[in-house]
């Protein structure tokens, strides 16, 4: 049988497949539906040290192959989360991965720093490009601010240091850069991009935000793009690509250009099962075209 384990920096996944941040709740929420045995981790819903009650209603509206949502990034904070959720995650049959938010450097420092002590954790990702929050961006668009930031959260963990980044940028490769310069083992991209919708009749935003993050199959060429570009600005460092994952076919799209592993977002609204059904359909894949494993297929695009 082909090989589907993959290593991201100190961390080896069973399988190249995670359920991302976001569409997974704290992670546990999904075990009734989805064999989390299976697949290579889950990624938490984002974490800030303080509570935070998200943006108001309405914040998802249903687009054409997508979806926006607006949520804004509303969540426990870092001590409920500790109380609460780190006993149910220590029972998963998986790798735990925390997606971190902050305002500052001082408060993302602070989460991996908690966390690290953490058994049930298994690594980080550093959410540096929420579309949907004010400041969601900042360390995100600018290189300098970047560095500074993953420089600054390297010392306070071992465990996976895995950077987020975000296509609502002129230079994703330039950010990549300066991530691994700062010291990540690995990069995931893309989050999500800025779009909106309009009521024709009242005129209005159908998302109370005004603009939401667009996700779903319509992102998936965008995403694509970007994680070519930077496996080719990065190439000794490990991607995680996201955006648009419908299909395993979906999915080998990205390990081509470059993805040593996906995760699968908005599909877990609407096809939960897909998660279940992965595993085996790449295997089947991988097997039908004598490869002995996933890493094989990595990074073969032809151009």
């Amino acid at each position: 049988m082909p090989d589907l384990s993959v290593k991201l920096g100190p961390l080896t996944l069973k399988t190249p497949v995670l359920g991302a941040s976001g569409t997974f709740g704290y992670g546990s929420e999904y075990s009734p539906l989805v064999d989390l045995s299976r697949i290579g981790g889950v990624i938490t819903k984002s974490l800030s040290v303080y509570p935070r009650e998200g943006n108001p209603s309405p914040r998802i509206w249903e687009t054409p192959a997508g979806m926006l949502n607006a949520i804004g990034l509303e969540n426990c904070g870092l001590q409920s989360f500790i109380d609460n959720r780190i006993p149910e995650l220590d029972k998963l049959p998986t790798a735990v991965l925390v997606n971190v938010v902050g305002e500052s450097v001082d408060e993302y420092a602070a989460i991996c720093e908690a966390l690290d002590e953490q058994d049930a954790i298994d690594g980080f990702e550093i959410n540096i490009s929420c579309p949907n929050v004010k400041h969601g961006c900042k360390f995100s668009s600018d290189a300098d601010d970047c560095l500074r930031l993953i420089k600054a959260l390297r010392p306070t963990t071992r465990k996976l240091l895995m950077v987020k980044l975000s296509p609502n940028v002129t230079d994703i490769a330039e950010i990549a850069r300066a991530a691994v310069e700062g010291g990540a083992d690995a990069l995931s991209l893309i989050n999500t991009l800025i779009g909106m919708a309009v009521d024709i009749k009242s005129r209005k935003p159908r998302i109370a935000n005004v603009t939401g993050g667009l996700s779903g199959p319509a992102v998936r060429p965008v995403a694509l793009r970007c994680v070519y570009q930077v496996a080719k600005a990065c190439p000794k460092t490990p991607i995680v690509g996201i955006g648009g994952i419908r299909t395993v076919a979906d999915a080998l799209e990205f390990f081509v250009v470059g993805a040593a592993a996906v995760q699968v977002g908005t599909t877990n609204y609407f096809d939960p099962d897909f998660l279940n059904r992965f595993p085996g359909e790449l295997d089947a894949w991988l097997a039908a075209e004598k490869l002995a494993s996933i890493s094989d297929l990595v990074g073969t695009i032809k151009v």
